[in-house]
């Protein structure tokens, strides 16, 4: 019965610290952890003798929710942990397969042979691998290009408006009698072509004269000058934001297009899991980038090189894209592809079977369900600089309907205008002569609307004199 007693004591102790170490109690009573990092902004960045940067924070955060207590240090070989052909691993992996460091925290990339070797945690950052390319590797302007600012509905009823502009020119011109010189030859100095020629050098700001002199001319023309300021604004800052954005316009928009290309040098870190994943791809795309960089050696020996090359022009640097996304906040020329390929994560590194491992992964589960992950994000990744406009789309006419409106009404106020006009002077022909208005009237009208050129004939006016 004792001999039965003790081994049910015994079972009962060995359960509490199997759930004390799934609790990672036997963790949090330790004096401290030994913690490895590396020098990478902005990770982990030095600011006097301490470190700050988003592992920092995201080191600090774990600590509060698991109650640990610290110590960090950097990795003496600075490297992240690559295994030697003997099996080695060097690095911040190194140091916690060593048992030198109890965690290791950096942008630690989730591969299934550090999976082997460490126990990581559930990733606090997504990545993958994309280009990085200054802005003005871009394409050029078409032959049509110009037209861009503009929908073709809207260049047909600006071509509308102008040849009606035009024609209400020329028949208030005609109907009119303060355009005709008075009282001996009686010119009309605005025949079609004049009055196109007119309303386009007004189209263009040039001012071609001469310029109506009647009441009604003046109202079309205004209403036409008015139309075209408003027009002339939209075309030139629709065609000014269209070009801004061709400037991030880029021919290597994926790495089918930087395969296909031979203008543009590219390359990745030497040695780096990015080089790794085209090496070991069965993706035609990727194995013929691989062989390109293979033979033209266009590895870069640091991240710092590839961003500096990629600035310098002619040169698209492939890594990883939360690091992309960096040199793009730091470095305004610089824009990141938008396709991205391998994704994987950032993980926290610990020993191998490590209680700790499921405690931290919670820890970082909460963080990210929080925001917090999110906002250290934009804590770290901040960019100075301004963002680009929008490119515009195309304007509608609907967008013009305001000023369509405001020509449309120009016009017919001008057409009325001159009929008024041509009535006015009819009423007191006809007094002069003893003849009833409408016949003065459609006398003027059909004289004027059926002169081929601008000289208006005398003779029944002469004829009609004489016999009164």
């Amino acid at each position: 019965m004792q001999i039965k007693s003790i081994r049910m004591l015994f079972g009962f102790c060995v359960l509490s610290v199997g759930v004390f170490l799934d609790l990672g109690v036997c963790t949090a009573v330790q004096s401290e952890l030994r913690i490895t990092t590396i020098k990478q902004e902005p990770y982990a960045v030095s600011k006097g003798s301490q470190l700050e940067g988003f592992c920092m924070d995201l080191l600090s955060e774990v600590a509060k929710k698991l109650g640990l207590k610290y110590k960090v240090h950097l990795v003496k070989d600075s490297a992240y942990g690559r295994q030697d052909e003997s099996g080695n691993w060097n690095g911040m992996i190194g140091e916690v397969v060593r048992g030198e460091a109890d965690l290791a925290i950096a942008p630690l990339t989730l591969t299934a042979a550090r999976e082997k070797a460490v126990g990581m945690t559930k990733p606090f950052m997504q990545t993958g691998i994309s280009i990085l390319l200054r802005k003005d590797i871009s394409e050029g302007m078409g032959l049509f290009d110009f037209l861009s600012p503009f929908t073709a509905k809207t260049w047909v009823g600006i071509l509308i408006a102008y040849l009606g502009t035009a024609a209400c020119i020329f028949l208030a011109a005609r109907l009119s009698p303060c355009e005709w010189s008075q009282p001996q030859s009686e010119k009309n100095r605005f025949s079609l072509l004049h009055s196109l020629w007119y309303t386009a050098g007004a189209l263009t700001l040039q001012g071609a004269g001469p310029h109506p002199k009647a009441l009604s001319g003046r109202v079309i023309c205004c209403s036409w000058w008015l139309f075209t300021i408003v027009l002339l604004a939209c075309y030139f800052s629709n065609l000014s934001s269209t070009k801004t954005s061709e400037s991030t316009h880029l021919t290597v928009k994926g790495f089918e297009d930087l395969a296909n290309q031979d203008t543009i040098e590219y390359g990745c870190l030497g040695g780096s899991s990015t080089l790794a994943f085209f090496k070991n791809s069965n993706n035609p795309v990727y194995r013929r980038i691989f062989e390109h960089m293979e033979k033209t050696k266009s590895f870069v020996s640091s991240m710092d090189e590839g961003v500096w090359r990629a600035r310098e022009g002619n040169f698209a640097f492939i890594g990883e894209s939360v690091s992309l996304d960096l040199a793009v906040a730091r470095h305004c020329e610089l824009v990141r592809a938008h396709e991205v390929v391998g994704m994987r994560g950032y993980s926290i590194a610990a020993s191998l079977g490590s209680p700790i491992i499921k405690n931290l992964s919670v820890a970082i589960l909460q963080l990210s369900e929080e925001g917090e992950l999110a906002y250290l994000r934009s804590k770290w990744w901040a960019s100075s600089c301004i963002a680009d406009k929008a490119k515009s789309s195309a304007v509608q006419p609907h967008s013009l309907k305001g000023m369509f409106l405001i020509l449309s009404l120009g016009l017919g106020l001008g057409a009325l205008l001159a009929v008024l006009e041509l009535t006015s002077k009819s009423r007191r022909s006809a007094a002069e002569q003893r003849k009833s208005c409408c016949t003065v009237l459609t006398e003027e009208l059909t004289l004027r609307l059926r002169t081929s050129n601008a000289n208006k004939p005398q003779e029944n006016v002469v004829i009609d004199k004489e016999k009164a």
